[in-house]
């Protein structure tokens, strides 16, 4: 019996990221990426992408600099998981995860 290895679109419809953790690993990746890369990389819209910025800026997840015309922004990896099943933990640790995957 052949199995396909292609997974199907019901196979692929959860990640175990939140659109929050991808765009915070993307950042990790590429700080001065715009918010229409962000969103292409992410697979989700501009106006998303500019609400969870903004959540990650004001829980002090990155900070937003202003570089020229345009943004760059600095993760901060030190800041702590928000779950209490992970609040111990600084989210650092899943973007070294994505470091050592490159």
């Amino acid at each position: 019996m052949l199995v396909s290895t292609t997974p199907t679109r019901q196979q692929r419809d959860w990640t175990f990221l939140t659109n929050h953790g991808h765009v915070l690993v993307h950042l990790h990746r590429n700080p001065e990426a715009r918010v229409r890369d962000i969103a292409a990389a992410v697979g989700i819209t501009e106006r998303a992408v500019v609400g969870i910025l903004g959540d990650l800026e004001r829980d002090g997840y990155v900070t937003k600099e202003r570089v020229g015309r345009r943004n760059a922004y600095v993760v901060h990896p030190t800041q702590r998981f928000r779950h209490p099943a992970e609040d111990s933990r600084p989210v650092g640790e899943l973007l070294r995860i994505f470091d050592a995957a490159e």
